[in-house]
């Protein structure tokens, strides 16, 4: 690995870490295709995702629990659940070709983004009397 490409990797990483933490996502949605523009194949790219955002999510859990905002049961829960998911979906992702794989990540990122739209435009202000 060349220094420039050592040097982008962080410097995605760090853009990637803050836009994790300003909008509570990260993996998939910002990492795989970080990863992709590095060079690395779909495949590569997820697997190495899941484990860039092990850092990631235990510093935000860390500073979130700060603020009172965590909870930890709940997250607990849902990690341990989500433990047989990843194994599924892991088996799933390696059982499928590169293209297809890489179809179907494109067709969850579209439905995030049309969710996070249709999200903004039904909102209502929540607090509607201020400025």
């Amino acid at each position: 690995m060349s220094a420039s490409t050592i040097a982008l990797a962080l410097a995605l990483g760090l853009a990637t870490g803050v836009l994790s933490g300003l909008f509570g996502v990260g993996g998939g949605i910002l990492f795989v295709p970080i990863l992709l523009a590095l060079g690395l194949g779909q495949l590569e790219a997820q697997a190495t995702s899941l484990l860039a955002i092990l850092p990631t999510v235990a510093a935000g859990a860390w500073n979130q629990r700060r603020y009172g905002n965590l909870r930890v049961r709940t997250a607990v829960i849902v990690g341990l659940a989500s433990v047989l998911g990843v194994e599924i979906g892991a088996r799933i992702a390696t059982a499928l070709p590169e293209d297809t794989l890489r179809r179907l990540f494109a067709v969850l990122l579209f439905a995030v983004a049309a969710q996070l739209v249709w999200r903004t435009v039904r909102a209502r202000p929540r607090y509607p009397d201020l400025p």
